[in-house]
């Protein structure tokens, strides 16, 4: 069988290259592995819609015949008549096709593409493309699909972050608007404002790097300057005090346990700590026995810790809705967080418990969710 030929094509540096590629010996490819490279390359080399179509319908064409080369002969107006397109789009379509090295032309003696019979009538040679480089590039678009997806995840990770430092940011002037309105605040709410109107959008392809260590930066500065008001204009660093013998009990870190809940406090029979203990295994972290609310309300302090959420948080949630919901809201929001790393993988979906937890108080607060529905179904889902 004869190589591909520039005939009167005009010679291209990557129909050279191309055409040194090659199956394996004695390799057979089926219309079906054929066609599974194509639309791989396609993704890959992210293929306009002309040259996906014309690339498609060549190896539509393909005839599975045993040979070296995957030839392919269709015409222009053939190729007209399944694409839609212009016989001037095929064959800009081609020259795409030949300039990423999916394709090689075979040229005949008079520039037309046709099939060579032997004296028994049998196929055994064709001039008109060749389509062996799709093929045998294969491993290349597995490559480079991988690679697009582990960008694409990078890229969503970089986002997320943005949004959660732009939220914490926004969240951090708002309660210094809010607790100390005196404090002039204007430079910080200006560089949030204006790197707002610099951020990208999700939809735009470009990694964030320098966007997500710009709000990285304010988000600390926000934070900072909040803490820096509730100390009386001085950061106090957390002294430690603890100067008790080291083979003293480890439970002695345990809060003490809490005082007897409020009867204005006391919550319906479904909000037992019975079903929080089937809902939620993950209460087990506390390490110490739970028989009734008040120790859930324990539980709930120390456990606050593992979500990352700042003694503000806690403070807030207290006052926003007692004690007792807002240590089940600690528990629950841990249990979601473990249960959705599980499914994934050990990469939860909920990537600022803390944050999770500050707004599931201000829902259960405006009624939007009822903690007892919740952790009905969450017994349930267990259950079952």
């Amino acid at each position: 069988m004869q190589l591909a030929s520039s005939g009167g094509r005009r010679l291209r540096h990557a129909a050279l290259v191309a055409r040194e590629l090659a199956l394996e010996t004695g390799r057979t490819v089926t219309r079906k592995e054929l066609s599974a490279a194509a639309r791989e390359a396609a993704k890959a080399l992210n293929l306009k819609s002309g040259a996906r179509w014309v690339l498609s319908e060549l190896v539509a064409c393909w005839g599975e015949q045993e040979w070296d080369r995957l030839l392919v002969w269709p015409s222009n107006d053939y190729l007209v008549t399944r694409t839609g397109k212009s016989e001037r789009a095929i064959r800009a379509a081609f020259r795409v096709l030949i300039d990423l090295q999916l394709i090689v032309p075979k040229e005949s003696p008079n520039g037309k593409r046709y099939a060579v019979k032997d004296l028994a009538g049998e196929i055994i040679d064709a001039f008109g493309f060749d389509l062996t480089p799709v093929y045998a590039r294969r491993g290349e678009w597995a490559e480079r699909l991988i690679e697009q997806k582990q960008a694409r995840e990078a890229r969503k990770r970089a986002f997320d972050e943005i949004t959660i430092a732009r939220r914490a940011a926004e969240e951090a002037l708002s309660a210094l608007a809010e607790h100390y309105p005196e404090l002039d605040r204007s430079d910080l709410e200006e560089q949030v404002k204006g790197l707002k109107a610099r951020t990208p959008a999700r939809s735009m392809k470009v990694m964030p790097h320098d966007t997500l260590d710009q709000w990285t930066a304010l988000r600390r500065a926000c934070e900072e300057a909040f803490l820096k008001a509730g100390n009386g204009g001085e950061i106090r660093r957390h002294t430690n005090n603890n100067n008790g013998s080291p083979s003293e009990s480890c439970n002695k870190g345990f809060p003490k346990k809490a005082g007897a809940v409020r009867s204005t406090e006391q919550t319906p029979e479904h909000l037992s700590p019975e079903l929080i203990l089937e809902a939620c295994p993950a209460i087990s972290d506390y390490g110490q026995p739970v028989r009734d609310l008040a120790d859930i309300v324990s539980a709930g302090r120390y456990l606050r810790a593992s979500l990352g959420a700042h003694e503000s948080a806690w403070a807030e949630a207290v006052e926003e809705v007692g004690p007792v919901r807002a240590a089940i809201a600690v528990i629950y929001v841990l249990q979601l967080y473990e249960d959705d790393a599980a499914r994934n993988g050990g990469d939860s979906r909920i990537k600022n418990p803390g944050g999770y937890f500050r707004a599931l108080t201000r829902m259960v607060k405006s009624g939007t969710i009822d903690l007892a529905v919740e952790l009905l179904a969450m017994r349930r889902r267990r259950m079952s």
